[in-house]
């Protein structure tokens, strides 16, 4: 790893955007899905838009791994 150090917020919302991203893989009925995917928009667009960016965009990358990381810790 870089050693970047990301506000908690931002690896809570990047979790967040990986499990919603697996549920929508799973077959569900088509109003959960519905749901599943505004959230999933909602979610990219709070990763993208968040204040952290402003320092510069590296670091995307690395944040998507170490909310992998995470996931694989649980």
């Amino acid at each position: 790893m870089d050693g970047t150090d990301f506000p908690d917020d931002l690896l809570q919302t990047q979790h967040a955007w990986n499990a919603t991203y697996r549920a929508l893989a799973a077959p569900r009925p088509r109003n959960v899905t519905a749901a599943l995917r505004r959230r999933l928009l909602r979610l990219s667009v709070r990763l993208w838009w968040h204040p952290y960016w402003t320092q510069g965009s590296a670091g995307r990358e690395e944040l998507r791994r170490r909310g992998r990381a995470v996931e694989r810790q649980q």
